[in-house]
């Protein structure tokens, strides 16, 4: 079975190097492997990276550098599913690692019979460092991080979604190409469609893959932003690819928003209930998130930065339903959320 790796990036050029260091030592036969590397107009050497791999790397069915023009995930995607050549195709993020039984794995669960395979992703910081440190802990912790299950199942089940999956050639040829209006939920929306035309997504934990989590708050909070923005246009194209758990963010800050008008009305209770609901919930997610760890003085502001993730993302959220009813999704927009 042959095996198209495929790795999309965008001003990647520090975590790229070391992710194609862990594609040459995959054991899965490199003859049987095609490297896809595409480019979305980055503005450091992420390019560079990728046309240096391409000229000391032979050893491949063949290594192939292009470029994404419109530079959203989507549109690059699509770019790699005209294509790619192999039996298999298998969607890496830039900013991430896998071990070196990863290809082989994955062509393994889908020899015994499955349509799409993947497994857990657990987060890395990218310097070990208190501060990433801790960042790591907010977006791994369930408080932080949602339920999904690529996060935290030990068990081999079907899914509805997962992290660095493996598509047999069929499922696309069949599902068709990435909606590219979708810039951020692109993921959600194809696998519910993959679902749809009768394909199972089989998620086996022995086959693991790490990203690295966002290096500064700032970063972190921009993500959150665009991930609530973008669930909440996505209603307008795909509201079943959704699970009420997207939603969570926006209700926090509209209960925010309707208690604090409340308060200054002079009804007080429903904005103590709530912050005293929510100091509870977040003090106490913090003490079970540093259980086990190691101690440091930066895990006490814990408990603000997941008000300022569950903020940022609720906020993203109520940006993108006062959009909704003016978006025009006939238009592919070039949007970089």
């Amino acid at each position: 079975m042959t095996v198209t790796v495929c790795v999309i990036a965008y001003n990647e050029e520090k975590t790229l190097p070391r992710l194609l260091e862990d594609i040459k030592k995959q054991d899965y036969p490199a003859g049987q492997m095609e490297i896809l590397l595409i480019d979305s107009r980055s503005e450091d050497t992420t390019m560079q990276v990728m046309q240096k791999f391409a000229e000391e790397n032979h050893q491949y069915i063949r290594v192939t550098v292009e470029k994404n023009g419109k530079r959203t995930l989507p549109a690059g995607w699509n770019v790699a599913l005209k294509l790619f050549q192999g039996d298999v195709i298998l969607r890496i993020d830039a900013h991430a690692r896998i071990p070196s039984d990863f290809v082989r794995k994955n062509v393994e669960c889908l020899e015994s019979g499955e349509d799409v395979s993947g497994g857990p992703r657990p987060n890395l910081p990218e310097e070990d460092t208190p501060w990433q440190r801790l960042l790591l802990l907010a977006e791994t912790s369930m408080f932080g991080s949602g339920i999904a299950s690529f996060r935290r199942e030990s068990n081999k089940k079907y899914v509805k979604s997962m992290f660095h999956p493996a598509y047999r050639r069929e499922v696309f040829e069949k599902a068709g190409k990435y909606d590219e209006r979708l810039v951020r939920t692109e993921d959600n929306e194809m696998n519910y469609r993959i679902r749809k035309c009768g394909f199972r997504l089989c998620y086996d934990p022995s086959i693991r893959s790490w990203q690295y989590t966002r290096s500064s708050l700032k970063k972190m909070m921009k993500q959150k932003f665009g991930n609530g923005y973008w669930v909440v246009l996505t209603l307008k194209i795909c509201p079943k690819c959704l699970s009420v758990y997207h939603f969570v963010p926006l209700a926090f800050v509209l209960a925010v928003i309707g208690s604090t008008i409340l308060a200054i009305c002079g009804k007080t209770w429903p904005a103590k209930t709530l912050w005293g609901a929510y100091g509870l919930a977040a003090l106490g997610m913090s003490v079970l998130a540093v259980k086990g760890k190691e101690k440091h003085p930066f895990q006490l502001l814990l408990p603000g930065i997941f008000l300022l993730l569950h903020g940022s993302y609720g906020i993203g959220s109520l940006a993108g339903l006062l959009k909704l009813p003016f978006w025009d999704t006939t238009v592919d927009e070039d949007n970089t959320i």
